[in-house]
């Protein structure tokens, strides 16, 4: 299972236990948010302290929920790792073309490159399925064409 971008162990053999101790108002803040998110208090904590070790190593990215789910964003903008991993890819690997077109400086988009490479399957896995949602919606969008014109 992966929160944000952060890969977490898939079976209990492969997790370690931790305790700590918080602040009964965190405490309470965290059950309250896990239920409204529909996940165990162990799950969101678990989330959040991947994320926040992502945040120390990579100060401009940022996490942010979406229709499918968790994902890596560049601070300051509205777009994801995987968009401008894209992009990059799209302009001939070129950080500098894709800067450009996305009119960032070409450091911005390394931080995300940087994240992108820390994190390759993750990022893969969120850009295939943002492409699938895509394809769907094109697919029913072209269907319902099709019905209004006949």
């Amino acid at each position: 299972m992966w929160y944000g971008m952060f890969t977490v162990a898939r079976t209990t053999s492969q997790k370690k236990h931790m305790s700590l101790r918080v602040a009964a108002s965190l405490s309470e803040q965290l059950d309250h948010l896990a239920r409204r998110r529909g996940l165990s208090r162990n799950e969101l904590a678990e989330r959040y302290l991947a994320e926040g070790i992502s945040q120390d190593e990579f100060p401009q990215i940022y996490f942010r929920e979406g229709a499918l789910g968790r994902r890596a964003a560049l601070s300051g903008t509205r777009l994801d790792v995987w968009q401008i991993l894209e992009t990059v890819r799209n302009h001939g690997n070129s950080v500098e073309e894709a800067a450009a077109y996305l009119d960032l400086p070409a450091e911005r988009v390394r931080a995300a490159v940087r994240y992108a490479a820390a994190h390759q399957e993750e990022i893969d896995e969120i850009a295939e399925r943002e492409r699938s949602d895509a394809a769907r919606a094109e697919e029913i969008w072209r269907a319902g064409q099709t019905l209004l014109s006949s």
